[in-house]
């Protein structure tokens, strides 16, 4: 149910305003992001992660990546520029169908809906690096938790996961009603009130429960870094995690 109810959400989303469901920022609703000024920050995002996972001695082998939840593309088109194929991996028909419209990696990129809680379609040990950003947090925390555990299986003894989530709320309104509301409340403000075409969860990971999400798994958090490049109401934190 629950994952029914996340793929349902996210391709109303993608069929009325993905660009900004995917990257919510003032001024972009409505169709109004510039698309090379929005692949652009996947550029951006995606060097700066890259660098410091080499400054870790990580991430050499640059072969094959997945880009979990992919949405449009923004950071599938980076990871391009840096590996030979990138799998980009959604739940929503609609924004993979605007991935492949607005995609110019020359095949480099290949697209896949996600039917199910897991990523079974993947072998074990099949990718170089995980990739994801801006995703988690709007699962229900078991998906979430799952999923996690399944970038662990698919990336590579040699390989890496980099994953942004949501800590914690910062000192705001928006924070406060993140903390203190239930969900279908947040939900409905944001449909009926600010007529989001479907409601956006935030799921808080605080540092015990994605370590405690990974045990058995044999992934080191390798490092863990604040992420505040995606607004103010949010503590944010970027993970760099290997297979012990």
């Amino acid at each position: 149910m629950a994952f029914e109810e996340v793929r349902r959400d996210w391709t109303r989303l993608g069929e009325h305003d993905p660009l900004w469901a995917v990257y919510v920022t003032p001024g972009t609703r409505g169709g109004r992001w510039d698309v090379e000024e929005f692949f652009a920050t996947g550029r951006t995002e995606v060097a700066r992660s890259l660098e410091h996972l080499a400054s870790l001695g990580l991430g050499t082998r640059r072969t094959k990546a997945l880009d979990f939840g992919a949405g449009v593309g923004r950071l599938s088109a980076a990871l391009a520029e840096h590996f030979d194929h990138v799998v980009g991996v959604d739940v929503s028909p609609t924004m993979l169908d605007e991935a492949r419209r607005l995609d110019r990696s020359e095949g480099k990129v290949e697209f896949v809906l996600n039917d199910a809680v897991d990523l079974s379609f993947v072998p074990d040990a099949e990718v170089d690096l995980v990739y994801s950003s801006l995703v988690l947090q709007h699962l229900p925390r078991e998906l979430a938790y799952g999923y996690l555990r399944e970038f662990l299986r698919v990336v590579r003894p040699d390989g890496a996961a980099v994953i942004q989530v949501v800590s914690r709320p910062n000192v705001s309104i928006k924070g406060l009603i993140a903390r203190l509301a239930p969900f279908r409340l947040i939900a409905w403000g944001q449909t009926r009130l600010l007529r989001y075409p479907a409601p956006m969860r935030m799921t808080l990971m605080p540092p015990k429960a994605v370590r405690r999400a990974l045990e058995g798994t044999g992934a080191v958090v390798v490092d863990a870094v604040r992420d505040d490049s995606y607004g103010s109401h949010w503590e944010c934190v970027r993970y760099y995690l290997s297979r012990g």
